[in-house]
């Protein structure tokens, strides 16, 4: 503790004296002891720069190192200098005498730089050491007294006074302790021999030697010297030089030779061959990076040298003989390293504004760095530059750092954020460059009104919606940021069929998303269009605006309504039908309507229930009922029918109406086709075979009259189509019975093609009958109806009219492409023959199969 206070009354004698020193040369100079406590006084820094202590906070006053390690710091508040981190003199400067940290005042707004220096005194905290615990010395008991024995120095950290000073070898009768000095500074212990050894006396003798140093209090460490007496090997190696000077560049690759000792020994034999080594009290620093051959002598680089870590070794080199009783000499070897540009500008960055306001003024200050090179010379001179692409300069007007500083105006909108690289190049051949990249954030001010995504909005909303359930939502974006972009949604005040919008519609003003105030009808409000409104959270306030386009659209909510025809009895219609009536007559039509719109109005009728299945058809698309086939007596003379009527909605909706027809008229049919089986001609069950023979040669005759027929009919129609109806009865469907023989035209399929008739029964009635033909041809069934297309159409054939008059007799009138009427006639008859002989040989093929 006493030599602590002893240490601090000296600093402060230090100070005094620098401090006046600093006044007359412009620079602040602080003397400190090292091993201080944390925040130990330093000096007053403020009193010595003439500052006045309130403006250290306000100018951001702080102490900086650029990349080194920090030691001492700054209190704003009283200005004082204080010591930040432990200062260890011999970690931070080594064998160095002067040991100064160099650090700098920094003040800010306008920018000064002020730079301290504070030396750090040496304290005696260390106690000299050997590199061995015992020497082992080997001497000859032929050795004359004052023969001198070198003894290897000791080694102690401190420097000036703190390091080693003095050696004492304790008292014996044989030696003596003298002290040698090399190179002027340092200090050898030599130990002499005082009178002559008598190896049969004493073979060995141990000695203590003492090193001490000079600090207060004295620090000292000891060794223990074996002495061997041996015969012979008196000589000790010598090198050519006490000391070599050599030079060697940094960036030397390991095995380059540094220099090639030589050693010498009078002795002959193995007492003068010599073996060199690395002593052992050298660094363990220089044992890693050099290394000696111990037959040459010649030191090479065993590892990597760095200039900016020791700028010089010291290398002690031992040179040993090989004599029965071994002697060594010393050496030293001084390498000088040589700089080279092997360091890249280190680039620190000293300070960083935070966000930088998109609207901030150009000068604004956005970053302070440092850019130094550990390289000395030439190879430590930095420049430094960033892309003229940036709105940013440096300012290098401040040695050793530079300032990042605003140049064009900003717009976080086109660049929110910048990574600026300074590129900092140091004046070494080759050069080096070091890159640091310094991200900068804008700030945001809210000069962008909010807009939506689209300039006009169209939405469908499906009629009979939920009250409160969402049809729509609107979108809107702000490029600015933050509150500036905190959005709120609203409806504009407008009218919609007299009433406010209000009642209509509603808006989440978090999220855009509008609601149904109330379920619409398509019936009643097809569209209407509202205004919307964003406003953004900014200072002062952003709005846009957006029409909205409200579709209504129509879902299948009514029912189809049957207006024809008009009911008699609820949902009940009463037609007359007369029994005369032929397959397809005309005997009613359902009509019906549907107040929706689209699909949901698109009506098909069908039979849903009907006394004779076989007996009507309806189309599905018009809604017309046709007779398929003749009344015949057996029929009754109510036919009930259930129409159905429904759309094309899904779900889809129906309606139904029940038509009860009144068959009136004379008891006995009047059917192109046969009446019934009571008029057919009865046959004896009994009929001989003769009677089938003589049936299938009259068909072969009859069918061979019919095609000498067909071609001169083909040619007299000048090359019509050959696809035609042969003479009407590919239209004709026929179906046997085996208990008597029926023509019934079932299943009947309104052929595309047909001609309207009109007259001839009691009740004047509409008839529509069907005319069978190809593209080219206009033959006619004038007895059957068509069956050969299958859905109706509502087209006539060319120009044909036909026409049944009351008399029965069909006339044929305006044919396109006319036949000799005669050859009409001709086939009339034969088509009635062969239709009576059909029916005939059908029943007598039934009773056959039946026996």
């Amino acid at each position: 503790m006493r030599y602590k206070i002893f240490w601090f009354l000296i600093y402060r004698l230090f100070y005094c004296v620098f401090f006046v020193w600093n006044l007359v040369h412009g620079q602040v100079r602080y003397s400190i002891p090292e091993e201080l406590q944390l925040g130990a006084f330093v000096g007053n820094i403020a009193e010595d720069l003439g500052l006045d202590i309130k403006q250290l906070s306000a100018r951001s006053f702080r102490i900086v190192s650029g990349p080194w390690k920090q030691y001492v710091d700054i209190g704003l508040d009283t200005g004082i200098l204080f010591v930040k981190e432990k200062i260890d003199r011999e970690e931070i400067c080594g064998p160095v005498l002067s040991c100064v940290l160099s650090v700098n005042g920094l003040l800010q707004n306008p920018l000064k730089l002020y730079p301290v220096e504070v030396e750090v005194l040496d304290l005696n905290d260390n106690a000299p050491s050997f590199p061995k615990r015992q020497f082992h010395l080997e001497i000859s008991e032929l050795s004359s007294p004052g023969t001198r024995f070198l003894l290897e120095s000791a080694y102690d950290a401190d420097v000036g006074t703190n390091s080693v000073q003095s050696y004492e070898l304790l008292s014996n009768q044989h030696f003596v302790l003298d002290v040698q000095m090399r190179d002027g500074v340092e200090k050898l212990p030599v130990l002499v021999l005082h009178s002559s050894l008598d190896r049969e006396m004493e073979s060995t003798h141990s000695l203590t030697l003492i090193a001490k140093d000079g600090g207060v209090p004295v620090r000292s460490g000891t060794v223990q010297v074996i002495i061997i007496v041996k015969d012979a090997n008196d000589n000790v190696p010598a090198c050519s030089q006490s000391v070599y000077r050599v030079s060697i560049l940094e960036d030397a690759p390991t095995g380059t030779q540094v220099i090639a000792l030589n050693a010498t020994d009078p002795d002959d034999g193995h007492n003068g061959e010599i073996t060199y080594s690395i002593s052992s009290h050298n660094t363990i620093r220089v044992r890693e990076l050099f290394s000696v051959d111990s037959k040459t002598g010649e030191i090479r680089v065993k590892g990597k040298l760095d200039y900016e870590e020791n700028k010089a070794f010291g290398i002690n080199v031992q040179a040993t003989d090989r004599g029965p009783h071994t002697m060594a000499g010393h050496c030293d070897v001084l390498v000088n390293i040589v700089d080279v540009n092997d360091n890249a500008p280190e680039v620190t960055l000293t300070s960083l504004s935070g966000a930088i306001s998109e609207d901030a003024p150009i000068g604004t200050v956005v970053a302070l760095f440092s850019a130094v090179d550990k390289d000395s010379g030439r190879n430590g001179q930095v420049q430094c530059n960033i892309s003229n692409k940036l709105p940013f300069r440096l300012d290098s007007s401040l040695k050793n750092y530079y300032g990042l500083l605003v140049q064009h105006p900003l717009d976080r909108e086109n660049n929110s954020n910048y990574d600026v690289t300074i590129t900092c190049t140091d004046a070494g051949k080759p050069p080096l460059t070091s890159r640091k990249t310094i991200h900068v954030e804008i700030s945001d001010i809210n000069d962008n009104p909010p807009r939506f995504s689209q300039h006009l909005y169209t939405t469908n909303v499906m009629e009979n919606n939920a009250i409160g359930a969402s049809i729509f939502s609107l979108t809107a974006f702000d490029p600015d940021v933050g509150l500036n972009t905190q959005l709120k949604y609203s409806i504009l005040e407008t009218q919609v069929l007299n009433a406010s919008v209000a009642t209509y519609i509603s808006i989440n003003s978090e999220t855009g998303v509008i609601f149904a105030q109330r379920s619409f009808d398509y019936e009643i409000l097809k569209n209407f269009q509202i205004q919307a409104q964003v406003v953004d959270s900014g200072t002062p306030p952003l709005a846009s605006n957006v029409s909205v386009n409200i579709i209504i659209l129509d879902q299948n909510d009514n029912v189809p309504v049957i207006v024809q025809p008009l009911f008699e009895f609820g949902s009940t219609a009463v037609e007359t039908i007369s029994r005369f009536a032929e397959p397809g007559y005309l005997v009613a039509k359902v009509s019906a309507t549907d107040a929706d719109a689209g699909q949901n109005a698109q009506l098909s009728y069908s039979i849903s229930q009907a006394t004779n299945h076989n007996l009507f058809t309806i189309s599905a698309d018009t809604g017309e009922i046709w007779t398929i086939r003749p009344i015949v007596n057996k029929d009754v003379s109510k036919q009930r029918l259930v129409i159905v009527v429904k759309d094309n909605g899904m779900p889809s909706l129906s309606a139904t109406v029940t038509i009860i027809f009144s068959v009136i008229g004379g008891d006995t049919e009047t059917s192109s086709g046969v009446s019934g089986s009571s008029e057919l001609p009865r046959f004896n069950p009994d009929l001989s075979l003769s009677l089938v023979i003589a049936f299938g040669v009259t068909s072969i005759i009859f069918l061979a009259i019919l095609t000498v027929l067909a071609v001169k009919v083909h040619k007299n129609r000048n090359g019509l189509g050959d696809q035609h109806c042969s003479l009407g009865l590919c239209c004709l469907q026929k179906r046997h019975s085996l208990n008597g023989i029926q023509t019934a035209s079932r299943n009947l399929q309104i052929c595309p093609n047909y001609v309207e008739v009109f007259g001839g029964d009691p009740l004047s009635q509409r008839f529509r009958y069907e005319s069978c033909s190809t593209l080219q041809s206009t033959k006619r069934d004038f007895r059957t109806p068509n069956t050969c297309r299958s859905s109706p159409d509502k087209h006539f054939v060319g120009n044909e009219s036909i026409r049944k008059e009351s008399t029965g007799i069909i006339n044929i009138e305006n044919y396109s492409n006319p036949v000799n009427y005669e050859v009409r006639e001709i086939l009339k008859q034969v088509y009635d023959d062969y239709h009576r002989i059909d029916l005939m040989c059908v029943f007598i093929w039934g009773k056959l199969l039946t026996s």
